[in-house]
């Protein structure tokens, strides 16, 4: 078995490099780094679980919560597979990990879209230096919600800050800026 073509999109949309894979039973687990926060991630693929469905079971999330308890170097925890057992769901609500349906990597690619403007997300400093320049707190952009198909792709959570860029008619070129919440 191989890694889906769609996580491997999924990772150059994020900016995040393979460092490792260990594959076992059907799950893949990829160590990475974004190269820009420097941060370490675990992104964990289930192509094959105990159900038909190939739901992710609880059992797998509190694996995954493990392995991020136990290795102090990684920072963030991705999981990626076909849907959600309805107790995964409530784990998963109190961790730290991001769950991502591949059956939506499969659908549709959004940024192929000619509609669809640049997302970018800020990283602390450029926030700090948009909030400084123009006298404002996070709150007062306006804002997108976590749950925006844009926002999801790039991994944007609630409190960051994200960079619209648009082709503009007039302008040429318009840069607009979001804050996220849930």
């Amino acid at each position: 078995m191989k890694v889906p073509d769609e996580v491997k999109e999924l990772f150059k949309t994020r900016g995040l490099k393979k460092v490792k894979i260990e594959e076992n039973d059907g799950v893949f687990d990829i160590f990475a780094s974004d190269h820009e926060t420097e941060e370490d991630v675990l992104v964990r693929v289930v192509t094959k679980s105990r159900f038909k469905s190939d739901k992710i079971s609880v059992e797998q999330i509190r694996n995954m919560c493990k392995t991020l308890e136990a290795d102090k170097k990684i920072d963030k925890g991705i999981i990626i597979g076909k849907g959600l057992t309805s107790s995964g769901k409530k784990v998963l609500e109190k961790s730290k990990i991001e769950w991502i349906n591949l059956d939506s990597l499969r659908t549709f690619k959004i940024f192929d879209h000619f509609l669809v403007p640049v997302h970018e997300m800020l990283l602390e400093e450029e926030a700090e230096e948009l909030l400084q320049k123009y006298h404002i707190k996070k709150h007062q952009l306006p804002l997108i919600k976590k749950s925006d198909p844009a926002v999801k792709a790039i991994g944007g959570k609630p409190g960051d800050i994200i960079k619209i860029t648009r082709k503009s008619q007039t302008a040429g070129e318009a840069v607009v800026y979001r804050y996220v919440v849930k």
